[in-house]
């Protein structure tokens, strides 16, 4: 045996972590040890409470029996079946539902493994459509500044966070950007904010810039969520729905966050009124307890790719472990919950006490901003030398106080699980004010 073989449970080095200052992590490490219902432990015993759910993902809480004991099941049946030119059950039963439960047409699921796999996957339905129908010129796709598509090279060449971009050079040629929707007339709304649905014109100037007929998609999430949680002006997805349809142009929306009851509805398509072509998801689709993600496709979408020979393979693209029996028997375990226990309108119903509490925050030191809808909220802080300096300063202490929340530059973000108690809204709304004191 090799001298670095041996196991070495405090040895911090080897995990290259993700989306990390590793140098500095490691050495003043937050680890966690333990999780159920609303909060997590560290090994050490001490209790934090999820103010994000996890990673936006762990709506249903931490913890939960129904969906351990169904993929216990599973595993015991089934370990993996492949989804190449053979099927199980499972994956047919969860697509069943999940049509059931979007708005409009809908009606069919492509699974995957995580949003970043979604929003590529998402991207090369819209080209293979396109193509099918005999418009392969249109391969041209519109994302937005700000916005966040995952980490694979479709989704930062989409997507509009700098420094997710920067460092990799290539992209995928023939992308655009519309402006973000963060304007300062809207500082401190609650909800939807009044100002902004004009910038969705900006689609209209890509169009005369490129034409209709060279452009595939467009790709927004409903709400922003990892610049700092952006909600849409009114009427703002309504018009791109609009420029869409008039130049034949798909519309992709991004529900990773937004998907699954965050904003008190099922997805953000039914809260908005607005059914986009494509609709990507994970986080909240299996409670975060196996990984999965997919795709959901209007029925004019699908129906276009199944245009040529019954024998020949409609979609050239998937996954080893697209709807993989364990993830599909966890998916339809969390369904069950969202169901019997109503979380979504749970969600509705709580959202007005946790607008009321964030909103409690405002003209403490250095905020500059706060903005709410659903389940989910922003806070931009007032930078203190470099970008990013003061809002790891509150990430930190927000943890040293037993609050976890995100961070985004000078902004923080909190997504609670969906079963949260309003007793517990307001420990999130006192740390969360602590918090702002101490890194004034």
């Amino acid at each position: 045996m090799s001298s670095n073989s041996a196991p070495a449970a405090n040895n911090l080095e080897a995990f290259f972590m993700p989306f990390t200052a590793n140098r500095q992590f490691k050495k003043n490490p937050r680890m966690l040890a333990r999780a159920k219902g609303v909060h997590y432990w560290t090994p050490e015993g001490r209790q934090i409470i999820d103010g994000t759910a996890g990673l936006w993902c762990v709506n249903a809480g931490h913890g939960r029996e129904e969906i351990k004991v169904a993929i216990a099941k599973q595993l015991d049946e089934m370990d993996y079946a492949p989804s190449f030119q053979m099927g199980h059950p499972k994956a047919f039963e969860l697509a069943a539902r999940h049509a059931a439960l979007l708005p409009g047409d809908l009606n069919h699921a492509f699974y995957c493994n995580s949003g970043s796999e979604a929003v590529d996957s998402a991207l090369k339905i819209a080209l293979a459509y396109h193509r099918a129908n005999g418009q392969g010129t249109r391969t041209r796709f519109v994302g937005r500044e700000r916005g966040y598509h995952g980490v694979g090279f479709g989704g930062i060449s989409v997507g509009g966070m700098v420094n997710n971009r920067k460092w990799f050079g290539a992209m995928l040629p023939g992308v655009d950007h519309l402006p973000h929707t963060h304007l300062p007339e809207n500082a401190f709304s609650k909800g939807e904010p009044e100002n902004g649905a004009h910038l969705a014109d900006a689609l209209e100037g890509i169009v005369g810039l490129h034409d209709a007929s060279n452009i595939a998609a467009v790709i927004v999430e409903p709400c922003a969520g990892s610049t700092g949680f952006l909600p849409p002006p009114k009427g703002y997805l309504k018009r791109l729905r609009e420029i869409c349809d008039k130049h034949g142009i798909l519309l992709i929306f991004d529900e990773v966050i937004t998907g699954f009851g965050r904003l008190g509805s099922s997805f953000a398509a039914e809260k908005f009124g607005v059914v986009p072509d494509l609709m990507t998801v994970a986080k909240g689709i299996s409670n975060a307890t196996v990984p999965m993600g997919g795709v959901f496709v209007r029925k004019h979408v699908f129906d276009g790719l199944m245009n040529g020979p019954e024998n020949a393979i409609d979609l050239f693209h998937g996954y080893t472990y697209s709807a993989h029996p364990l993830a599909c028997a966890a998916a339809s375990a969390v369904l069950d919950i969202y169901r019997d226990e109503e979380l979504f309108a749970r969600a509705a119903d709580l959202a007005p006490y946790w607008e009321e509490g964030i909103h409690s925050l405002k003209g403490l030191p250095n905020v500059t901003d706060i903005r709410n809808l659903g389940m989910a909220c922003g806070i931009d802080l007032a930078p203190e030398g470099p970008v990013g300096t003061r809002g790891y300063k509150a990430f930190s202490k927000a943890f040293e106080l037993g609050l976890m929340v995100r961070q985004s530059g000078d902004a923080i973000a909190m997504s609670p699980p969906l079963i949260i108690e309003k007793a517990q809204i307001d420990e999130i709304v006192d740390i969360t004010a602590r918090t702002i004191k101490a890194v004034a």
